[in-house]
C-alpha cells in the first residue's frame, strides 16, 4: 500500500462533514467535529509514516524490515518533526537527514511563497490540536473547523518529503 493511501481515511471523513458542517449551528457540535478532524489527521499520518519506513526498510533487506516493524509498532503519535528527524530518519544514516531538511526548507518556501502558509507549523498545529483534545480533553477552540482542514492538508507536504527523503 502507498503511503499516501492512507490520506483516503481522514479525506473521506472530511469530505463527509463538508457536507454537515454547513448545517450544524452548535459552536458545542462544531468544536467536536474539529477535535476528530485532528484526531483523524494524526492517525492518518502515523500510518503513512509507518509504511515509508517500512517500504523503504523492505527495500534494503528483510530482517531490516521486520526490526523496523517491530520498532515502528508503537509511535502512538510521536511524529513531530524533530522526532522524526532525530528519532526516525537519523537510525537510517545521516544523508537522509540532510535530504529531509533540504525538502522540508525547500517545500516550506515554495508553500509559503505560493498559498502563504507554513507545512511546519500546519503540521505542529495538527499534532498539538489532537494531542489537546485525545489526552487533556480540551477542545480545540481557537481554530476553525476550515483552519484545521487546512493544516492537515498542508501538513501532507511534512509526509510527502519524509517519503522523498527516505529513496535514493
Amino acid at each position: 500500500m502507498a503511503y499516501y493511501d492512507h490520506f483516503n481515511l481522514a479525506d473521506d471523513y472530511i469530505n463527509h462533514l463538508d457536507t454537515l458542517m454547513g448545517s450544524i449551528s452548535d459552536p458545542f457540535v462544531k468544536s467536536r467535529y474539529t477535535g476528530f478532524v485532528a484526531i483523524s489527521a494524526v492517525t492518518v499520518y502515523e500510518l503513512a509514516i509507518k509504511t515509508i519506513f517500512l517500504e523503504f526498510a523492505g527495500r534494503k533487506h528483510k530482517v531490516l524490515k521486520n526490526f523496523t516493524s517491530a520498532y515502528f509498532e508503537r509511535i502512538n503519535g510521536r511524529i513531530k518533526v524533530k522526532v522524526i528527524r532525530d528519532d526516525y530518519i537519523s537510525k537510517f544514516g545521516d544523508k537522509y537527514v540532510v535530504k529531509f531538511d533540504r525538502l522540508i526548507k525547500q517545500k516550506e518556501y515554495d508553500v509559503l511563497r505560493s498559498a502563504g502558509a507554513s507545512i511546519s507549523s500546519s503540521y505542529g498545529n495538527i499534532i498539538e490540536w489532537r494531542n489537546q483534545f485525545a489526552h487533556e480533553g480540551i477542545i480545540p477552540t481557537t481554530p476553525t473547523y476550515d483552519e484545521v482542514k487546512k493544516s492537515y492538508q498542508f501538513g501532507k507536504s511534512i509526509i510527502d518529503c519524509l517519503d522523498e527523503a527516505m529513496k535514493r
